[in-house]
């Protein structure tokens, strides 16, 4: 039996701004939309205090400096890559080098 999963293409954020998306988690969308990353890719963070950040993203100085301010003062544990496109991937690098966490 198929499922029909709808496709928002409507909803609202803010550029380099993390803001909740459901309890206990946590979307930034760097700003590289496309055909492929629709309005940008969003990197998640799973956690409070101490936190996970899934798929990094691209290897923007914007998005990476927005993702470090908005984690200051909490403590990255883990950096989670589902994939390496370079969409979702690269910034793991500077998100390691500056938090000491390890990627995934």
């Amino acid at each position: 039996m198929a499922v029909e999963i709808p496709y928002r293409r409507d909803f609202a954020f803010e550029y380099g701004k993390l803001e909740p998306v459901a309890p206990g988690v946590r979307r930034i969308v760097a700003r590289n939309p496309g055909p492929f990353t629709f309005k940008g890719t969003g990197t998640y963070v799973v956690g409070e205090g101490e936190v996970a950040v899934i798929d990094p993203g691209p290897d923007l100085p914007d998005h990476i400096a927005a993702l470090l301010a908005s984690l200051e003062g909490e403590r990255v544990t883990h950096i989670l890559v589902t994939h390496t496109h370079r969409d979702h991937s690269p910034a793991a690098k500077a998100v390691k080098e500056a938090t000491g966490a390890p990627t995934l």
